[in-house]
């Protein structure tokens, strides 16, 4: 029976407040503590090498953070012990505890990888006891690769192979470099003994345990948002989420304008208010199932990188930019390391924003922005209907 109808604006507050969004930004310097609070706000952690603004994983956590050492991040990220690379929600870091609960994908994952142990187990196994003496190793590290074929050694024998070693779980990425190009260590040196002893959970419970975990990071979802935040198919997620609601663990609840009815662990609280100012990557959880960011903040998104420029609405890399509860605008981004500029080549706010309380705010954004990448100066290009309203150089 449903108890409980929410506002948009209601749902809103309760979805930010759930990735972090009410949490205080840290007043002095941001350590793993801080990385490790916004990292279990959003249990997942998108991975992207895209780098038109900087590597999109630094974007959540400095819209959540404010600015840090980005190098300290990658450090707790990979060296830590605390999480793990693997697919959870596509390529992504969730939290080392998830590990039981991915375990099943080592043997679903194939994505016709499963081919080369077949037709090369000797070479296999030779790749893996090099990982097991060497650790922290790449495929240009490897004593026999096997032949370039493109960039980042391309379809090489030993590129594949590594792959399929990560995808069975027997080897982890254990750090990205300066050109993201992975490199791999045995899960002895990585996972602690406690986190390995624990036995993989059967297929059916472990997705159960992954929705309900995504219900936390949603605050509210329907069954689409809850199933895609660790791509589960909707066949699977429909009768578990029956499940989850038949143990009171979820509540089924309705949100003004919504079709579908939708999730809510019972008891999570909605604020009065949320308070935010900060560019969005389009990799962050609140708007990377682009539904969901429509139905919820009617905020209509797409990444534009792989259209035609001429086609393109509002430019190459545009972040959505998050004012308090609401999507007000949304920026093409460029940072230009070689001058120290960080162009605003495009801006605009939403239809129903007030373009110069947007302006203000968002110049705030920016400068934030300039000073976590490191760049002097800021300058904004003349597309877009909130251009005009801001400076044409922001210092």
């Amino acid at each position: 029976m449903k108890t409980r109808q929410f506002s948009i604006e209601q749902t809103r507050r309760i979805a930010l407040a759930s990735q972090g969004f009410r949490d205080k930004r840290p007043t002095g310097p941001v350590t793993a503590r801080h990385f490790r609070r916004a990292l279990d706000r959003m249990q997942v952690l998108q991975l992207d090498s895209v780098n038109v603004v900087c590597r999109s994983h630094f974007l959540p956590m400095f819209s959540r953070l404010g600015n840090y050492d980005r190098e300290k991040l990658d450090t707790w990220l990979w060296r830590s012990g605390e999480n793990l690379e693997y697919v959870g929600h596509e390529a992504s870091i969730t939290p080392v505890s998830t590990r039981p609960l991915l375990a099943h994908r080592f043997e679903e994952n194939r994505w016709g990888r499963a081919k080369i142990e077949e037709e090369h187990p000797e070479y296999v196994q030779q790749v893996l006891e090099e990982v097991r003496q060497v650790g922290a190793i790449s495929v240009r590290d490897l004593s026999n690769p096997g032949q370039k074929t493109g960039t980042w050694w391309g379809g090489s024998i030993g590129k594949r192979t590594l792959e399929w070693l990560y995808t069975t779980g027997r080897i982890n990425i254990c750090r990205r470099d300066r050109s993201f190009v992975s490199h791999y260590d045995v899960p002895e040196r990585l996972i602690t003994e406690p986190v390995r002893s624990i036995a993989p959970m059967a297929r059916r419970d472990a997705q159960k345990q992954l929705l309900l975990i995504g219900a936390k990071a949603h605050g509210i979802g329907t069954a689409t948002d809850l199933a895609d935040y660790f791509r589960i198919r909707m066949p699977e997620a429909r009768p578990l989420l029956k499940e989850l609601v038949d143990e009171q663990r979820l509540q089924l609840v309705t949100v003004d304008g919504w079709e579908e009815d939708a999730y809510w662990i019972p008891g999570t609280s909605c604020p009065k208010s949320v308070s935010a100012n900060t560019l969005l990557t389009p990799f962050d959880p609140v708007v990377w199932f682009r539904p969901r960011a429509k139905r919820l903040f009617g905020f209509d998104y797409k990444i534009e990188i792989y259209t035609p420029e001429a086609k393109r609405k509002y430019g190459y890399y545009v972040l959505p930019y998050l004012l308090n509860d609401r999507l007000a605008g949304r920026v093409d981004v460029k940072a230009d390391r070689a001058s120290g500029t960080l162009l605003a080549k495009a801006c605009f706010h939403e239809p129903d924003e007030h373009p110069g309380e947007v302006a203000d705010s968002l110049a705030i954004a920016l400068r934030e922005l300039a000073s976590f990448l490191g760049l002097n100066e800021i300058r904004v290009g003349r597309r877009g209907n909130l251009s005009r309203y801001l400076p044409r150089e922001l210092t």
